[in-house]
């Protein structure tokens, strides 16, 4: 991990993305919060992709100041969605700490009910349109149909996370207005396609994150991914866009403010 300085304190970033909740991290979140604050990550979203993980993403957001809550059913979980689950969804979503419906969406890399899947996308979506909350979208080997279906949709404020496509399916997003997330894949050496896709999604509608335990950015690919490391996405996507630093850094913040919390 590169060494703090804090005579060199850089400006805040937001992790809009994590797994704080997942196994490989929760039960240590002190130390993780401490060290993210030490990289100036003060804010973050804790995403939630079932039953257990959702009730942790609230429990983590009311007891941890500025930390928010991500709850839903991923593609994975989602022969695990039922009615109970929407039920208790819909109880979820009134507490103030949660901030976004997700994530949802479709993943073809797995071997997963493509029924299922549907279905959960489908209900979240209604519940996204009902709650008025950002939809944190899911998307690997499936672009044709999540575009369609949220093109479909209507919904206006959509979050595309951990996006890791081409540039032309990073503009159809942005060009429905959607917010497009990287993640530390915008760091890989090999991931020069995402670097560029960076360079078409609007200034105002890109966001950062970890996906934390997991996508762990260089210098630190391998290991289990933190919030802290959020800092070399966003050095790594400054530099792509020939950005200062800091200037950058700001500007995410502020589309994180606006995407989740309703306000510059």
């Amino acid at each position: 991990m590169a060494i703090y300085d804090p005579r060199k304190q850089p400006s805040p970033s937001f992790d809009t993305h994590n797994h704080l909740n997942d196994d490989a991290l929760y039960f240590d979140v002190p130390a993780y919060l401490g060290r993210a604050h030490e990289f100036q990550v003060l804010e973050m979203n804790v995403v939630g992709c079932e039953k257990e993980g959702n009730e942790r993403a609230i429990k983590l957001a009311e007891e941890n100041e500025g930390v928010n809550a991500i709850i839903g059913y991923q593609p994975e979980d989602a022969p695990k969605f039922d009615d109970e689950a929407l039920k208790t969804l819909k109880e979820q979503i009134k507490n103030p700490v949660v901030v976004g419906i997700g994530e949802t969406g479709l993943d073809y890399h797995w071997d997963t009910d493509r029924d299922a899947q549907m279905k959960a996308f489908y209900a979240q979506i209604e519940l996204a349109k009902e709650s008025g909350l950002p939809l944190i979208i899911h998307n690997r080997e499936a672009f044709d149909d999540v575009y369609r279906i949220l093109k479909e949709s209507g919904l206006k404020k959509v979050i595309i996370h951990s996006f890791s496509g081409t540039p032309e399916q990073a503009k159809a997003f942005a060009d429905l207005g959607y917010y497009v997330s990287f993640s530390g894949v915008a760091t890989f050496k090999k991931a020069e396609e995402v670097r560029e896709a960076a360079k078409v999604v609007p200034l105002d509608h890109i966001l950062t994150e970890t996906d934390a335990p997991y996508l762990a950015p260089t210098p630190n690919r391998g290991k289990t991914n933190e919030p802290a490391w959020v800092k070399y996405v966003v050095d790594s996507l400054a530099e792509t866009l020939g950005m200062n630093r800091d200037e950058f850094a700001d500007q995410t913040v502020k589309n994180a403010h606006r995407a989740f919390l309703n306000h510059d």
